[in-house]
């Protein structure tokens, strides 16, 4: 009688009992992919439900409205290179198959993407590069790249960044930074305007306001193209990039300190590059009467991502790229994260198989691993024994 009762409850599956509608409500209210990876190991049935309806990547878009950017997802490998599962559009002809392998890889991408956005992080300085400034009064001597030293005095010579002279003080200013990924999450930026010691009464040639924009370049940045000791960089119009997020423009206030800028909430920059703009001006400078801007310090503070995840610009959008091997599939590995990740689910089965807990739990086990699975025995023979 007991026997009885356990297969039948074991029958019993919460999805048919609820109904696909009020099953997708409850799924929905998960807000940690660990929640939706241990909900897909459950059985095959509740697997092809998470990924069916997509869950992995519903969590991403509540987490970061900017995931909606990527047209599809592109997955690459050492050995069978680019692969392209498109979100929307299914070719003539692909069979069901096809569809629930992309279905499946898209979980398993919006699942990495996911755990990155949740990661618990140290906020840090994210840029790696510059890319260039709207104007330089002195190149190379007040060039942008004096705005990654953290103070205004390298060996008693004064370091900043100073815009060309305008006569205008409405003329706007931008600088422009390559992140250290593709993918970074940012929570504020700072800004430290330069106070010119040299000249008389101090003055500090600071914005108005300021404003900042993230977004991919529509080809890629090539190294020639970025700032160097000869080279102002050649990729400052705006026709070079893609942006996908705006912030709000905030007061800038005429202090030589390092003023923090606060975003509505945590911003995924896709493409790993970011415009600040210099919106006004504020000090005349009394030698030539001309309005000029000026920076010491910038600072873009949040996290990288993991290397494994990119971005490809791809016609009129941008490719959410993952690469299984981190190094980018440049050096040849054994074996594939996948293969990996199935040897260490393998090892786990196995352990807990020949564990005491299992006995008498064999109907339970093959829901939860899904699929037959082969063992050794505990004296490590050659016979291997198959879960039914």
């Amino acid at each position: 009688m007991e026997e009885e009762l356990s297969e039948s409850s074991l029958a019993t599956d919460f999805l048919e009992f609820l109904g696909p509608d009020t099953s997708a409500t409850v799924f929905t209210m998960l807000n940690d992919p660990a929640d939706l990876a241990r909900a897909a190991a459950v059985s095959r049935s509740w697997r092809a439900f998470v990924i069916t309806n997509q869950f992995s990547k519903t969590q991403c878009l509540r987490l970061c409205p900017e995931v909606s950017t990527f047209a599809h997802v592109e997955v690459h490998s050492s050995t069978s290179g680019s692969r392209t599962y498109q979100d929307k559009e299914v070719v003539a002809g692909t069979s069901a198959h096809a569809d629930d392998e992309r279905l499946a890889r898209d979980h398993r991408v919006y699942t990495c993407l996911g755990h990155g956005l949740l990661s618990p992080y140290s906020a840090r300085d994210c840029i790696i590069h510059c890319i260039g400034a709207s104007s330089t009064d002195n190149f190379p001597e007040e060039t942008i790249e004096n705005t990654l030293e953290p103070v205004d005095r390298v060996e008693m010579r004064p370091s900043y960044w100073s815009s060309g002279g305008n006569r205008d003080p409405a003329a706007p200013e931008c600088l422009i930074y390559r992140l250290q990924a593709d993918l970074c999450l940012i929570d504020e930026i700072k800004v430290q305007p330069f106070k010119a010691f040299f000249q008389y009464g101090d003055p500090i040639y600071s914005a108005n306001c300021i404003r900042f924009l993230m977004g991919y370049p529509r080809s890629p940045l090539r190294p020639e193209t970025l700032v160097a000791d000869d080279n102002e960089g050649e990729l400052i119009d705006d026709t070079n990039y893609v942006w996908t997020y705006t912030s709000p423009e905030f007061p800038m206030l005429q202090e030589n300190v390092l003023q923090s800028f606060k975003l509505p909430h945590p911003v995924l920059c896709i493409g790993g590059v970011v415009k600040v703009e210099l919106l006004g001006r504020v000090q005349e400078q009394a030698i030539d009467g001309l309005y000029y801007i000026c920076i010491s310090h910038v600072q873009i503070v949040g996290m990288p991502l993991s290397r494994e995840l990119g971005v490809a610009p791809c016609g009129k959008g941008v490719v959410l790229t993952y690469y299984p091997d981190p190094r980018r599939c440049g050096i040849p590995r054994s074996e594939s994260l996948g293969e990996e990740s199935r040897s260490k689910w393998h090892g786990f089965a196995s352990r807990f198989w020949r564990s005491g807990t299992a006995r008498g739990n064999r109907g339970l086990l093959s829901r939860l691993f899904g699929a037959p699975l082969r063992i050794r025995n505990e004296d490590d023979v050659s016979e291997e024994e198959e879960l039914p």
